[in-house]
């Protein structure tokens, strides 16, 4: 039985957390607290120059935290939301969030199609993540090896074996669109979707 409770909890105090998802184990931390993101960072051994993509419960909670929604980001959350998709989008001006990276004008946004991050974020509101691994290594596969390699972190949430391909990040902007990493979904997916 996974405890969202510890982790709620966890995850309130600004804590990084291990969560299952549809994709691969990931680490997690409320961005809106105070540092949290610098302890993911941390765990991970991650350079801040790289941002960190948000979860949402669902759409509404995704979009709440853009600038705009394009007609072609919308098509794209209705095909594959939830699932294997991350949408980058204008980020909403004064959200807050430290995120990471070079560009703090954009927000990555997934709806995961696994019930213990939507559980997560509806209780707590968005949630930064990344792959549970340190960088440049290769994501465990279950809950075990990813607290062997990531000592550091408060709460581990064990959702048997995660394994797959990350998910695919598209830019969209205006209505144009530009995939920047293939992964779950392919281009031609999209591309059946938005044709």
């Amino acid at each position: 039985m996974i405890d969202l409770d510890r982790a709620i909890d966890a995850l309130r105090a600004g804590e990084v957390v291990v969560v299952p998802t549809d994709t691969v184990y990931g680490v997690a931390v409320d961005p809106s607290r105070p540092g949290a993101t610098d302890r993911l960072f941390a765990v991970k051994e991650r350079p801040t120059e790289v941002a960190l993509p948000v979860l949402a419960a669902d759409a509404d909670q995704a979009f709440s935290l853009a600038a705009e929604v394009s007609p072609v980001a919308r098509r794209l959350a209705d095909a594959f939301w939830p699932g294997g998709l991350t949408i980058v989008l204008p980020r909403r001006a004064g959200l807050g969030f430290d995120l990471g990276g070079a560009d703090d004008t954009t927000i990555g946004v997934r709806v995961p199609a696994h019930e213990v991050p939507v559980a997560l974020a509806r209780a707590v509101g968005p949630l930064a993540t990344t792959s549970a691994n340190l960088h440049g290594r290769p994501t465990p596969e279950t809950a075990t090896e990813v607290a062997a390699e990531l000592v550091a972190v408060s709460v581990v949430l064990d959702g048997g074996p995660c394994a797959g391909a990350p998910s695919t990040v598209v830019v969209c902007s205006g209505e144009g669109w530009q995939v920047v990493r293939e992964g779950r979904i392919g281009i031609h997916q999209l591309r059946g979707v938005l044709s």
